[in-house]
């Protein structure tokens, strides 16, 4: 996994991609598989994200994850 996170790193900087565009890429990314596992249960993300529970409402406020919209 070490080895596939290097070479998506180096490709990013490669790419020009800002630090902030991609700490928040793999922020979004994360906290919706972890959505995903807990069956949209936010608690239960935050819980096993480690972070509090409005935390996790905030950031999927802000990277629209929010499941009862459509996509």
């Amino acid at each position: 996994m070490k080895d596939q996170l290097e070479g998506l790193v180096g490709q990013m900087v490669e790419r020009g991609i800002m630090f902030q565009e991609a700490v928040g890429e793999f922020e979004k990314r994360f906290i919706k598989r972890v959505l995903d596992r807990s069956n949209g249960n936010q608690s239960r993300a935050a819980k096993i994200l480690g972070i509090h529970r409005n935390t996790l409402s905030r950031k999927i406020f802000t990277y629209k994850l929010d499941r009862r919209r459509p996509h």
